[in-house]
């Protein structure tokens, strides 16, 4: 690889790490080509772009996007792969969801919004992270719940109210 072909990786993947709010870094070295084609399936399935990287140039890609990427820098040995999904638990339902079937891939570290997790132990953690638009159905829904209890209860002593006023008039 010459330097500008280097130089022009280095700010596409700059370019990526400073337009995702959700990056994970993940190792899935040891896949066999039915295994990798079958991961690759599982992340498209579920919106989550994978890219095999090279650390050194994944390492200065974090320098010149002016994110502080903090400790997630220490992880860049061995293999690596960048996940990118919208949604901030995707990478970590596919990575549980393949770990069915094999050992691999395995998680170095992630970075969601301006947090940092580090480790395969977090993968837990970061699977059970609702995305934005199930937060904002949960706040709706319990918004929703007084309301509906209200109104059940005004239909049902509505018709219990009316009962009574039929029964009193006819006496």
């Amino acid at each position: 690889m010459t330097k500008e072909e280097k130089s022009i990786a280095i700010e596409k993947i700059s370019d990526i790490l400073k337009s995702n709010q959700n990056i994970y870094l993940a190792d899935i070295s040891g896949l066999n080509a039915l295994q990798s084609s079958s991961l690759r399936r599982m992340c498209f399935k579920a919106g989550v772009k994978l890219s095999v990287v090279k650390n050194t140039l994944l390492e200065k890609a974090m320098v010149s996007s002016n994110k502080d990427f903090g400790e997630l820098k220490d992880t860049l040995k061995g293999n690596t792969s960048i996940m990118i999904a919208e949604s901030s638990s995707a990478p970590a339902k596919v990575i549980i969801n393949f770990r069915k079937k094999s050992e691999k891939p395995i998680l170095k570290g992630a970075m969601i919004e301006e947090d940092i997790y580090l480790g395969d132990d977090q993968l837990e953690i970061l699977f059970a992270i609702k995305s934005k638009e199930e937060l904002i159905a949960d706040v709706i829904s319990l918004l929703q719940s007084p309301a509906k209890n209200v109104i059940s209860a005004l239909k049902s002593s509505g018709g219990k109210l009316s009962g009574i006023l039929e029964t009193l008039s006819k006496k």
